[in-house]
C-alpha cells in the first residue's frame, strides 16, 4: 500500500486536516531511506572518524563513498611496472562507516594516474584490463571471505551484499563527460571492464555491480546503456542516478519515468524488477546556503515522505560532512548538527508499521507509524516561498486506550507534553485551540503513547 501523490497548484492550495485510523497499516516501516553519501571534500582524512558517534545515531544502512582511488592512494607501481595495492588508508574510512553501524556502498572512481591515459584523474584508461584488474582487487579486498579488516572481529553479514556503483556522474564534465555510447570516451567500455574485473573476483560474498549513476535520470542514457548491457550480456545487479530539485514530487517521478521507459520494449522486461537507487539526492546540486536551515529541513522530509512509499531500494541523501569550506553537509566542518541533520533524527521515532494517512494537504504533509507503545507522526510544511502557515487538526481514531500522552517535538530540541487525553468512543480529536500550529517550513513530531 502506498500513498497516493498528489499535486496542488498554489491557486487551488488545500490546508491539511490529518486523519489516521490507527488500525489502517501498510505493513513493516521501510528502512530504505536511511541511506547517506559522503563526497570527495578533504584528500587524505578520514573525514568520518570525528563524527562517528553521530552518523551511528541516525542508524544507516548503507553510505556511499566516493572518490576512493584518488583521495586513499590505493594504487601504484612497483620496480617491475606492475600494479601495486595498498588499501590501508581506505580500509579505515571503510571501518569508521562499520563503527557507524552501516555497509559501505563504493563509487568506483577516479582513474589512478599511473592508469590514465592522459595522466588525469578523468581520463580512460591506457590498457582497460589494469582497470578490471583494479576492480577485482577491491571486489577481493572488501567483500572477500578471507580477508581481514582492521575493524575488530566482523561477521559474514558485514562482508555480503557490498555495493560497488561504476564511476561517478560519468556524464558531467568535472567527471569526464563520458558518452554512452561504446568507442572513444565510453562510459559503455568503463561498465564492461568493470564488470569484467567484478566477475574475476574470487572466493567473494555476494555483491552488488551497477551503474550508470548520471547526474539526473536520462533515457538516453538508460536504454542505450541497457541496450549495450544486453548485447554484451553483462551482469547488472541495480540502475543507478542522482537527482536535486527544489520540488519534492522529482523524486518519486523519476520512479514513474523510469518504469515507463522499462516497459516500452520486451527486451527491458528483464530489467523492470531491478533494485533502482537514487544514490545521491539532496536540495541544489550547487552549494546553496537554503539548505542548511530550517527550509532545507523541511524539504528533506517532505522528499523522504514520498521516498519512502516509492518502489526505491535506496535513496542516499547527500552529503554527510562538510570539507574546511561550508557545502551540502547535514554536519558541519567541526560536527555541528545543521537542521536537516536534527530532522533526520526526528525520523528516528518511525519505527514499527507503517500508518496509513488521509488529509494531507498542499503543503502540510505527513509520514506516520506505530508500535504496541506509541502512534508516530512526523508533520513537515514545505514552502519554499515561506508564507504558508496552517493550524493543522489531527484526528485519532480507533484508539483502545482510556487515556494518552501526547508529546510534541520540535526540530530545535523543544519539546511539549499534554497529559491524560481522553478519546471519545475511540477517538481522539487535536482541533480548535488543540490543533498543531505549522509556521512555514516546520517540522513537528508527535508521539501518542497509551497511559491507561
Amino acid at each position: 500500500m502506498f500513498y497516493s501523490f498528489q499535486y496542488f497548484s498554489r491557486a487551488a492550495a488545500i490546508k491539511a486536516n490529518i486523519v489516521i485510523d490507527v488500525a489502517k497499516t501498510s505493513g513493516p516501516f521501510p528502512d530504505r531511506w536511511k541511506a547517506l553519501a559522503q563526497g570527495g571534500e578533504e584528500s587524505g582524512v578520514r573525514m568520518l572518524e570525528p563524527v562517528v558517534s553521530q552518523i551511528a545515531g541516525l542508524y544507516p544502512r548503507y553510505i556511499r563513498l566516493d572518490h576512493i582511488y584518488d583521495f586513499y592512494e590505493v594504487v601504484s607501481r612497483n620496480s617491475s611496472g606492475n600494479l601495486s595495492f595498498d588499501f590501508s588508508k581506505l580500509d579505515q574510512t571503510v571501518c569508521d562507516i562499520y563503527h557507524a553501524g552501516a555497509k559501505p556502498f563504493f563509487s568506483l572512481g577516479y582513474m589512478p594516474q599511473i592508469i590514465s591515459e592522459d595522466s588525469s584523474l578523468i581520463g580512460k584508461p591506457k590498457n582497460w584490463n589494469e582497470w578490471s584488474f583494479l576492480v577485482q582487487k577491491t571486489i577481493e579486498h572488501y567483500s572477500g571471505k578471507e580477508m581481514a579488516l582492521p575493524c575488530g572481529a566482523m561477521d559474514n553479514f558485514w562482508k555480503t551484499d557490498i555495493y560497488y556503483e561504476v564511476w561517478n556522474e560519468p556524464d558531467h564534465e568535472t567527471f569526464g563527460k563520458w558518452k554512452y555510447q561504446s568507442g572513444g570516451k565510453s562510459y559503455s567500455d568503463l561498465y564492461f571492464y568493470s564488470v569484467k574485473g567484478a566477475q574475476q573476483s574470487q572466493n567473494v560474498f555476494s555483491f552488488k555491480i551497477g551503474g550508470p549513476v548520471t547526474t539526473a535520470l536520462y533515457k538516453n542514457w538508460i536504454q542505450k546503456f541497457l541496450d549495450y548491457v544486453i548485447t554484451n550480456n553483462l551482469r547488472i545487479d541495480f540502475i543507478s542516478w542522482h537527482h536535486y530539485s527544489k520540488k519534492t514530487n522529482d523524486f518519486t517521478d523519476d520512479i514513474i519515468k523510469l518504469n515507463k521507459w522499462l516497459g516500452e520494449s520486451p527486451k527491458y522486461d528483464r530489467y523492470e524488477n531491478l533494485p533502482k537507487i537514487i544514490s545521491e539526492w539532496g536540495y541544489d546540486s550547487e552549494k546553496n546556503p537554503i539548505a542548511d536551515t530550517e527550509v532545507g529541513a523541511a524539504h528533506t522530509v517532505a522528499s523522504l515522505r514520498n521516498l519512502i512509499n516509492a518502489r526505491l531500494e535506496q535513496s542516499f541523501l547527500f552529503e554527510i560532512k562538510d570539507g574546511p569550506i561550508p557545502s551540502w553537509g547535514i554536519l558541519a566542518y567541526d560536527g555541528k548538527e545543521k537542521p536537516r541533520y536534527q530532522a533526520l533524527k526526528l525520523l528516528n521515532a518511525l519505527e514499527g508499521n507503517q500508518l496509513i494517512v488521509d488529509g494531507e494537504g498542499s503543503n502540510v504533509s505527513v509520514i506516520a507509524s506505530k508500535t504496541e507503545e506509541k502512534v508516530v507522526l512526523i508533520l513537515t510544511n514545505y514552502d519554499e516561498s515561506g508564507r504558508n502557515y496552517e493550524a493543522v487538526p489531527v484526528t485519532f481514531k480507533n484508539l483502545d486506550g482510556i487515556k494518552y500522552k501526547l508529546t510534541k517535538k520540535y526540530l530545535d530540541g523543544r519539546s511539549e507534553i499534554s497529559l491524560n487525553l481522553k478519546p471519545e468512543d475511540g477517538e481522539l480529536r487535536l482541533n480548535n485551540e488543540r490543533s498543531i500550529i505549522m509556521q512555514a517550513n516546520a517540522i513537528v513530531a508527535l508521539e501518542l503513547t497509551k497511559t491507561e
